[in-house]
């Protein structure tokens, strides 16, 4: 009886009690919740969080948001590292304290990585997720650059939809860019927003090598209104390296091949505390193929940032290279020059403060400064050239939800002098952009500027585009999105021809600018799983206004003719840009794309030669080009095959010897590595495999087939 007394007394106490317990561990328990958004303040789905806790006396949770961006996670009291992660946007990482029963609101608006490959930052004022671009976009990334072993900027460009190279000689003599039948002046150059284009006029692509370059963005179309007047068929960006690890990482890169070729490069980036720091330098060498083929260039790049806080950062660019190369000529036709060469310096230094007021305003404010020197030595005189460029730029973005206005100021001035006394032109401009997503689907761009230019006077540009996303989906029949843009373009002349001092050729002050009009419509389609990606854009571009040069008869001052400048040229070009991506197998990508430039003389009164005439296509631009790449990475190798297809194009000798066009060719190059361990590998690459005799301008033979090979070893970092 006693036994049954003390049996129910327990019973009692443990009904009593438990819930007693029970309540009291709910309420030892913590919660951490929040809401996450975008900088437009549009929730985000599928963020992936993670709370570690600090102590010994808590356990690790995860959670993902929900479709309204929330998120909760139940803890033991304690204090935890909270990190924050989503493809396409910066890491975020909180150190938290939570008490017993303690409710904690982290409500976070996260930002674009600028650096993904998703991401881009210059098809609008502020970054943007590349599927909602509204102009078409091609990103070239590290990894890509590692994997091909490419050490130069012009041959990764000249790989990409819509894209023309012509380089006069071997390595180190001048190469120009051509984009969707634009000429190469029409495409601006920016390195981390410096514009580095010679004022007015083309950038020479020679000397700029790919050490502490992490990204590169291809923007298609007219985007004066936004990145200024020179920017008529396009944008051509290059993103630095920036330092992510707090033990420092040194990494050292050797290579020797060919022609007497050798190359070595350092670079040593990192974080301390609110500063971040990278730098890099080298030294390329090659004795080229032929006579007076030789080519050196010492390059460096730096990227320091010092951040006062999460939302308001300062930073410093700068980016330089010093080359000299021998300058052999036309050696198919006549033979080479054993004394010319040609010294190019180029320098590019900007500070950017980028700060957060509020919730709403995002600033950001630049001043940079870019300079281009340049001396031509040769038998019949040297040339002196001497670039430079100022700009202060402030841009203000009023961020609201799914959308944001920006506005900005710009003001610059630019110097020129070539072979003559030193001109200047200063300019300034505003410029609106308004850019909005309605519902999941829809996001559209509209944008403004007022160029007021000393050459041309005050002019105003457009641009507008949308982006629609058709389907959603991740199984056979993925993602579809269709596109559309348009824009304005003018470009003002370069300093030659408006203030030449030769009394011969004399400069024409009275200049209008150069004008472009550009359509782009376009579609990507997602197929199998996201393992396959194919887009198709259309272009049509009309060019008038375009600067030429007339010759007039001999005078006694001028025994060999004079001239004048004037805008009188029209062309146009349309065609298609297409490609794909695909992911064969885990180990095997396949990319590639072909372009259909159909391009055209419309008017040009004062040709000097035949294949400027009127009816011919223009030149140096194939009307069909493609590329394909293959990459295979498995076990500790990565194997990477790329096939360059070149159409004929229009070109000439101007020699005399009736030549009008450059014949097609196929080009193939391999690029390979070896990773011994994770801080050391093997590299190679074969450039011209087949040894295939081509040239990229009539007269100037190409490489033939040459290699290289070298060690990379890396040390530090995480």
């Amino acid at each position: 009886m006693k036994t049954s007394w003390l049996a129910v007394a327990v019973i009692v106490v443990l009904a009593v009690s438990l819930p007693i317990v029970a309540f009291a561990q709910t309420e030892a328990r913590a919660t951490l919740t929040g809401d996450l958004t975008d900088p437009s303040g549009a929730a985000i789905r599928d963020v992936n969080i993670h709370a570690e806790p600090q102590t010994n006396t808590g356990v690790a949770a995860n959670t993902k948001s929900d479709a309204a961006g929330h998120f909760a996670l139940t803890l033991a009291p304690g204090s935890y590292r909270v990190v924050i992660s989503a493809p396409s946007f910066a890491r975020l990482e909180e150190n938290v304290t939570l008490a017993a029963g303690e409710t904690r609101e982290l409500n976070t608006k996260l930002t674009l990585e600028k650096l993904s490959a998703s991401v881009v930052v210059t098809a609008a004022a502020e970054p943007t997720l590349a599927a909602e671009s509204v102009a078409p976009v091609d990103v070239v990334t590290r990894e890509d650059i590692d994997e091909r072993n490419e050490i130069w900027l012009s041959p990764l460009l000249a790989s990409e939809p819509g894209a023309a190279i012509s380089r006069l000689g071997p390595e180190g003599n001048v190469t120009t860019y051509f984009l969707d039948g634009g000429d190469s002046d029409f495409t601006k150059f920016l390195v981390d927003g410096i514009p580095i284009n010679q004022p007015g006029g083309a950038i020479e692509l020679e000397n700029y090598d790919l050490n502490g370059v992490d990204k590169i963005e291809i923007v298609h179309g007219a985007s004066s209104a936004l990145f200024g007047s020179d920017a008529m068929t396009g944008v051509v960006q290059i993103l630095s390296h920036r330092g992510t690890t707090s033990t420092p990482e040194l990494e050292l890169t050797g290579e020797g091949g060919t022609f007497g070729t050798g190359l070595g490069n350092v670079q040593l980036s990192g974080v301390a505390g609110r500063f971040d720091y990278s730098a890099s330098g080298g030294y390329f060498a090659t004795g080229g193929q032929g006579p007076n083929d030789y080519f050196r260039d010492v390059p460096f790049a730096g990227n320091f940032g010092w951040k006062f806080s999460d939302t308001d950062t300062l930073r410093l660019t700068v980016r330089e290279a010093g080359s000299d190369a021998g300058v052999p000529g036309q050696t198919i036709f006549l033979p080479p020059s054993l004394e010319d060469h040609d010294d190019l310096h180029n320098l590019a230094a900007g500070i950017t403060w980028d700060f957060v007021a509020g919730d709403h305003w995002h600033n950001e404010l630049r001043a940079t400064d870019s300079r281009i020197q340049q001396a031509f030595i040769n038998s019949f005189g040297n040339s002196y050239n001497l670039f430079n460029r100022s700009n202060f730029d402030e841009q203000a973005t009023y961020l609201f939800p799914h959308g944001g206005v920006s506005a900005g100021y710009m003001y610059e001035v630019e110097n020129g002098a070539e072979g003559g006394p030193d001109s200047r032109r200063n300019n300034q401009a505003g410029y609106v952009e308004v850019r909005y997503q309605f519902g999941r689907r829809v996001t559209a761009t509209a944008g403004a500027r007022a160029e007021a230019n000393a050459s041309f006077g005050t002019r105003v540009v457009p641009r507008a585009g949308i982006a629609y996303a058709l389907r959603y989906g991740h199984d056979f029949w993925g993602a579809t999105r269709l596109r559309a843009s348009y824009g304005e373009g003018i470009k003002e002349p370069d300093f030659y021809d408006s203030f030449s001092n030769d009394p011969c050729n004399p400069g024409n002050p009275n200049l209008k600018p150069e004008q472009s009009t550009t359509i782009h419509a376009g579609a990507d389609q997602v197929l199998a799983q996201d393992r396959l990606k194919i887009s198709v854009d259309y272009f049509h571009n009309d060019f008038s206004d375009i600067v030429s040069f007339a010759s007039l008869p001999p005078t006694a001052a001028c025994p060999f003719g004079t001239g004048q400048f004037f805008n009188t040229d029209k062309a146009r070009a349309f065609g298609a840009n297409s490609s794909f991506e695909a992911r064969a197998t885990r180990w095997l990508h396949i990319h590639g794309n072909y372009t259909y430039d159909d391009t055209l003389v419309i008017a040009s009164p004062n040709f000097f030669d035949p294949t400027l005439a009127p009816g011919n296509r223009l030149a140096k631009r194939p009307l069909h080009s493609a590329t394909l790449i293959a990459n295979a990475n498995f076990h500790r190798m990565n194997w990477n095959l790329a096939g360059y297809y070149v159409g004929r194009r229009t070109d000439s000798d101007f020699l005399g010897l009736g030549i009008t066009s450059n014949p097609s060719y196929v080009r193939w190059d391999l690029g390979t590595s070896y990773h011994f361990t994770r801080k050391l590998s093997a590299l190679g690459r074969v450039e011209n495999l087949f040894d295939r005799r081509y040239q990229d301008a009539v007269g100037y033979p190409a490489l033939g087939l040459n290699w290289r090979l070298g060690m990379k070893y890396v040390w530090g970092g995480e």
